[in-house]
């Protein structure tokens, strides 16, 4: 997900210390990749590691606030999210939504695969989600309002669900009809 569109720039803060990137490519929105159910991860090695430190760091470079491991063409259940409120990197390794509020908002949400599409999109207003962290343990969050909207967006991602797939009928068909460079 991209961070909403701001008259300031956003300053990333660099916590891990990690090996250099590899190069990744963020798929764009006809890649058949960002529609597939990605696969749990079964053994966190050096190679997943490896993938979510070069994700965390493909994500900030592209000015993001989440990243998937389908939209950089791995398929694999793993979800980079920063929190803006607390300054960190969040991984998450086979994540899943526990709960979701009754309470819904409306809010603006970006894509990193749909450069320069900003779509307002209702999301449970809060989520618990559980995951496993890169040292192997079992965590639970519990997010509220732009976090939240942002766990949602990323584990739709790897369930191959896409943000525009969340719009009423009607502004769905009309999006998904627009001619696309």
């Amino acid at each position: 997900m991209v961070a909403q569109r701001s008259p300031k720039p956003l300053v990333w803060v660099r916590i891990l210390a990690s090996p250099p990137m590899a190069i990744l490519d963020i798929k764009k929105y006809n890649d058949p990749i960002l529609r597939a159910r990605c696969e749990e991860v079964k053994e966190i090695d050096e190679n997943i590691k490896k993938i979510i430190y070069d994700m965390e760091e493909m994500m900030i470079k592209n000015n993001g606030v989440g990243l998937a491991a389908n939209q950089v063409g791995i398929k694999k259940r793993i979800i980079v999210v920063f929190d803006l409120d607390n300054s960190k990197t969040i991984s998450l390794i086979n994540p899943k939504i526990l709960k979701k509020s009754r309470e819904k908002e409306i809010g603006e949400e970006g894509c990193l695969s749909f450069p320069d599409v900003f779509l307002n999109i209702k999301r449970s207003r809060n989520v618990k989600i559980e995951g496993i962290n890169i040292k192997g343990e079992k965590i639970i969050i519990n997010a509220e309002g732009f976090l939240a909207r942002v766990f949602q967006h990323e584990i739709d991602h790897i369930n191959g669900i896409l943000f525009f797939d969340r719009l009423p009928f009607l502004e769905r068909i009309k999006f998904m009809f627009k001619k696309w460079p």
